[in-house]
């Protein structure tokens, strides 16, 4: 047993991501129970590694962030993820940077997901946005939650087993969009699914929350919204971020004489994974073609 804890390490500490509680609107479920928030350490500067960043990292760790987990750390938990791998391509990286650029201008407190780094920061040397924007997200494919080390064996079988047999599909990201977590202590900046692929993704998470259920664990969101999320900030600034993003965007269809693609990248479905712990599961994965 201890041999197990040590693969999956030490902490139930769950993911910078948004993956626990993306919700939008004015109002957030947050009001029906309330969660005691608690503080997270910075991350290690070696984090900053992933992302291809050279030189001294001292100046990034100036503008400490206090981070809040999704759910409390309970020895013996590892927190679960479910989700879709997805890379962005070359050219829409270009696009994407350009819009972040711009919001990063206009909302200063905004952090690269999964890193307590700045985006102004990043915005300031393109090669470092570039590599920062080569990084793996993720599509959430169930809630990160709170996994007990008994449980682990029979969660990712049961996921292989229901998730095994999978074509290949198209995932199209439309749409940009802001998510709020359930308690409203961080908001994200999205890329969202609204056309090619939600089919598909929804009977994903379908099957996902069949295994969660028998573990008892909490299912995803009645309608879901699947979607990868690119920066965060703490707080409910939904509505300041929301009038960022749309103001840009206008400029920029304004500056391309109103041509813009219904879709902002296209991904190609090629596998799903969980993450317990420090530990990566293939769940279901596609031969290259």
């Amino acid at each position: 047993m201890d041999a197990l804890r040590a693969s999956y390490g030490d902490s139930s500490s769950d993911s910078d991501t948004d993956d626990a509680a993306p919700v939008v609107g004015e109002e957030s479920t947050s009001g029906k129970h309330e969660k005691k928030s608690i503080s997270l350490p910075p991350p290690p500067l070696s984090l900053l590694d992933s992302i291809g960043s050279t030189g001294s990292l001292d100046f990034y760790s100036k503008e400490s962030v206090t981070r809040v987990r999704n759910f409390p750390h309970v020895q013996g938990n590892y927190a679960l993820h479910v989700y879709i791998p997805v890379f962005i391509p070359l050219l829409a990286k270009k696009e994407i940077a350009c819009v972040l650029k711009r919001v990063a201008s206009l909302v200063p407190q905004l952090h690269l997901v999964e890193a307590d780094v700045p985006l102004s920061v990043l915005c300031n040397d393109d090669q470092k946005l570039d590599q920062a924007l080569g990084r793996e997200f993720h599509i959430s494919l169930g809630r990160s939650v709170p996994l007990r080390v008994h449980q682990i064996s029979s969660v990712v079988s049961m996921l292989r087993q229901k998730l095994q047999l999978h074509k290949r599909y198209w995932i199209d990201f439309n749409k940009w969009e802001v998510f709020v977590n359930d308690d409203c202590t961080r908001s994200f900046l999205s890329l969202e699914i609204t056309s090619s692929g939600l089919s598909e993704i929804s009977k994903q998470i379908d099957a996902v929350n069949e295994v969660y259920k028998l573990h008892n664990l909490p299912e995803f969101y009645k309608d879901p919204r699947p979607h990868i999320s690119l920066v965060w900030a703490l707080g409910d600034i939904r509505t300041s971020l929301k009038v960022a993003v749309d103001g840009e965007l206008k400029k920029l269809r304004a500056g391309a004489g109103g041509c813009v693609q219904n879709r902002i990248f296209t991904s190609k479905f090629s596998g799903i994974e969980c993450r317990i712990g420090n530990k990566t599961h293939k769940i279901c994965k596609l031969p290259d073609e």
